[in-house]
């Protein structure tokens, strides 16, 4: 039989067993433990094994890997007067342990708050345009607000992105006519221009076939060699202009006689 003993002892263990247990704690590299000391914040600690007091410490577990929050769709009305939703995807992490379990209940509600609070009153503030053609600019402003906003709570947001602009029918319609209109006003100046540039091309030629009076003799030949190079049948007379001229006097001198 077991002495009388044993049982007194074996529960002894046990129960130093239950408190070893929950004295020791072990902390990935990416987690810090943030002790309360009979209410009191002692501080933040790990990574690796930590040491509590039983029933006098309190450990909370705090990731400060990067965490991403996808904004949901937002109603924004924007500063031309053009309802769109926008959605947003936010990308933060927790630099101060201490702060962010002691100055705020719930950091990621918090700043997820903020970010959707932010992304409404930011872009109600710019013109629909501006919206689709600076996303960029809006993006680092956004980062700027929302990482002062949270900054406090020892949190730190790396980037904000506006992931998709949904904007109704209507207006895609007029975006689509606008870019139409946009790319027959450039085709029509392109056209005008080369117009322009083929007119000032024929002034010189002609300035420089005034000084020269071989030089046309010579553009004639020239045109004969590139129609007779096609294989047909055409055959061209260059006739000057001061012949027919002097022929037509000819006529006008006989028909009033």
């Amino acid at each position: 039989m077991l002495p009388t003993t044993f049982f007194p002892i074996a529960i002894g263990v046990f129960f130093v067993l239950i408190i070893l247990w929950n004295s020791i704690k072990i902390l990935n590299e990416y987690e810090r433990g943030v002790i309360f000391r009979l209410g009191r914040l002692i501080g933040a600690k790990g990574p690796g094994i930590i040491f509590l007091i039983p029933i006098v410490d309190r450990l909370r577990r705090v990731d400060l890997r990067i965490l991403t929050y996808d904004i949901p769709p937002q109603d924004i009305i924007t500063k031309d007067n053009v309802s769109v939703k926008v959605n947003a995807v936010l990308y933060f992490n927790v630099v101060n342990p201490n702060d962010a379990i002691n100055k705020v209940a719930n950091f990621f509600e918090a700043t997820s708050q903020i970010a959707q609070t932010t992304l409404r009153s930011v872009l109600g503030q710019v013109e629909m345009d501006d919206l689709l053609a600076n996303r960029e600019k809006i993006n680092i402003e956004l980062q700027k607000i929302i990482d002062n906003q949270t900054e406090p709570w020892g949190v730190k947001v790396s980037v904000v992105e506006v992931k998709n602009v949904d904007l109704p029918p209507e207006m895609t319609r007029a975006m689509a006519k606008q870019a139409e209109a946009e790319r027959e006003r450039r085709s029509k100046v392109i056209h005008a221009e080369g117009e322009y540039q083929a007119s000032q091309k024929l002034a010189d030629a002609a300035n420089v076939i005034a000084t020269a009076p071989n030089a046309m003799q010579l553009r004639f030949l020239q045109t004969l060699v590139e129609v007779s190079a096609e294989k047909n049948s055409t055959l061209i007379f260059p006739v000057p202009i001061d012949l027919l001229a002097s022929f037509q006097k000819w006529l006008d001198k006989k028909a009033k006689e």
